[in-house]
């Protein structure tokens, strides 16, 4: 039985143009959009010497000297740049355009509510790029549970115990909330892609003494009534070799189970290969062989499914901003889980 691994190309692939050119781009955008085959006709930063660098030596023919001149591109255009600055980009692109927005949609609910209003008001067919549903080891195990192999699903967990190197992140030493709005949401739009929305969630996120971040540890349990439980245990410290390191999503049903290692995330950047593990119950087993990295193969997808989206090709855009947002929901949650009070032990 074959599983889906990789989202269908757009039949006619339209240019992009990129806002933003930070590492993120360097690293998964242009390497996953060369490798789809998908034309890049320009690239802007207000970093106006790093753009044209990146430009050159990615073979773009152009580095807009203004977010106004990218603007004017016949493209579909996709943000990379902070979430502090989509409003802004937003605001200034064509009514109606097509954009690919980097996560989180902001750093929090209201911020997620104003981006969602200008989509709206401007008719912005816009998606939030959460590629890890659109990885091949995700897309194959969300098919997995589609045909029936997991049965009804008892038990999703994600733990990562490893060693993140924060250092190259230094943009996010004065944000209130790091953890589970940059890192940790991944994993909660990949529950919801699996499971639908919690009816509620406990979370507590951590600092670290080794950290100048506000938080870089989590434990989360999210609520889907008494059969399916979900569980998060998140670790960016473990910092005593690889032995012990983890970074797996665990998903059982009543008729089998999924085992993935996230191997990106252990050595990041370099990391290690992704695996996706099957077993039906009472079976051995099977490692599923897999077309593609969470880097930079899963950047493929959210064009590749926006693009195919806006030209009528796809009936769903699977991360549409409006679904974003409902993660964006999520993540706001947790952290009003986070400022109550625990249950207090009784006195005797």
């Amino acid at each position: 039985m074959t599983l889906r691994q990789a989202w269908p190309m757009p039949s006619v692939p339209r240019p992009i143009v990129i806002i933003g050119t930070g590492g993120i781009v360097k690293d998964a955008h242009l390497p996953a959009y060369r490798k789809a085959g998908f034309s890049v006709a320009g690239l802007y930063d207000t970093d106006r010497d790093r753009a044209a660098a990146l430009a050159t030596e990615w073979g773009v023919p152009k580095a807009f000297s203004s977010l106004e001149e990218a603007a004017e591109a016949d493209a579909v255009f996709d943000v990379a740049a902070p979430p502090v600055a989509h409003a802004a980009i937003l605001g200034a692109l064509p009514a109606g355009a097509a954009v690919l927005l980097q996560k989180p949609m902001g750093l929090d609910l209201d911020a997620a509510t104003a981006i969602r209003q200008i989509c709206r008001t401007r008719n912005l067919t816009a998606s939030v790029n959460f590629q890890l549903r659109y990885s091949a080891m995700m897309l194959a195990l969300a098919d997995a549970i589609r045909q029936g192999r997991l049965g009804e699903l008892v038990e999703i967990e994600v733990h990562l115990n490893l060693v993140t190197p924060w250092h190259l992140f230094p943009h996010l030493i004065p944000n209130p909330r790091v953890e589970i709005v940059s890192h940790s949401i991944h994993y909660l739009d990949m529950i919801r892609a699996l499971a639908g929305d919690p009816a509620g969630v406990f979370a507590r996120s951590y600092g670290h003494p080794s950290s100048k971040l506000a938080d870089t540890r989590t434990s989360a349990i999210l609520d889907y009534g008494d059969r399916l439980r979900v569980t998060l245990s998140i670790n960016h410290h473990h910092d005593f070799g690889r032995r012990f390191q983890d970074a797996s999503f665990r998903v059982e049903g009543t008729e089998g189970a999924a085992m993935i290692k996230l191997g990106l995330l252990l050595d990041y950047p370099v990391g290690e290969p992704d695996e996706l593990w099957l077993a039906p119950h009472g079976g051995p087993w099977e490692q599923v062989p897999l077309q593609g990295k969470w880097f930079p193969d899963a950047f493929v997808g959210p064009m590749a499914n926006l693009q195919r989206y806006a030209a009528g090709e796809d009936d769903t855009l699977a991360t549409h901003y409006e679904d974003a947002w409902r993660t964006m929901a999520l993540v706001e949650a947790a952290y009003q889980s986070a400022r109550q009070p625990m249950t207090a032990l009784p006195n005797g």
